[in-house]
């Protein structure tokens, strides 16, 4: 079994409910004029209340992540990198661990350098103050051989709540690129990865979904999924 990644940074806490539906345009426009008055957008999100969201991701030699969510195995990571709105500003390393039916997110920056040598396949120089999750991508790298693999972008349409910790987030148009060197591109090309019509609802939260919230996002015929966007992205490629 994987070991857990150590940070003082984080709240103890840090594993949350993460649930994905497949739904039509038509299910989510009436969810989010539902949710519309009744949370709040996040405060990120540009005046439309959107924001594009684009991730590089990586897998080993064995190409261990797509073949873990395929067989539903628990525990399992995924290390991303990750951008918004196509800008370079702000650049965060990732790892989302999945457990238990729970979900946790580590984080850490990253300068453009050592993103561009990431995207690269390069493994970047560390020291003893460099992250812990940097260090363990590096660990990864050098002993699984972890590589960049896909670019996934889509726009996101997120609604927060204080209580609770809710995350209600409506992704749409989730495309694919298999250039992880185009990755800080303003534009590049991109392939749908799901049927035309079709995108993600994703409900988060932490120990409690308030009732109302609860009731604003149920709708006939919703079809939950337990493949990330990674796995849909790649599945076509392997």
């Amino acid at each position: 079994m994987q070991k857990k990644i150590f940070d003082p940074s984080l709240p103890e806490n840090q594993y949350r409910h993460e649930f994905k539906y497949i739904c039509s345009c038509a299910q989510l426009r009436v969810i989010e004029a539902r949710l519309t008055g009744l949370i709040a957008r996040d405060p990120h999100a540009g005046s439309d209340g959107v924001y594009n969201i684009r991730s590089l991701y990586f897998d080993d030699y064995e190409d261990r992540c797509v073949r873990e969510n395929e067989a539903g195995t628990d525990p399992r990571e995924k290390f991303r990198i990750r951008i918004y709105n196509h800008s370079p500003s702000r650049i965060t390393l990732e790892l989302k661990r999945k457990e238990r039916g729970k979900v946790q997110k580590l984080q850490c920056p990253l300068s453009e350098k050592q993103c561009r040598e990431l995207m690269a396949g390069e493994i970047p120089k560390i020291s003893k103050e460099s992250p812990p999750l940097l260090h363990k991508l590096v660990l990864e790298m050098r002993t699984r051989l972890m590589r960049p693999k896909v670019i996934v972008e889509y726009e996101r349409v997120p609604y927060v709540y204080p209580l609770g910790n809710v995350r209600i987030t409506l992704d749409e148009n989730i495309c694919s690129a298999g250039r992880p060197d185009l990755f800080l591109e303003d534009q590049i090309p991109l392939r749908p990865v799901m049927p035309s019509g079709q995108h993600i609802l994703e409900v988060k939260y932490d120990e409690y979904l308030p009732d109302y919230i609860y009731r604003a996002v149920q709708l006939e015929n919703l079809q939950q999924t337990a493949y990330s966007k990674y796995y849909l992205c790649r599945r076509y490629g392997l």
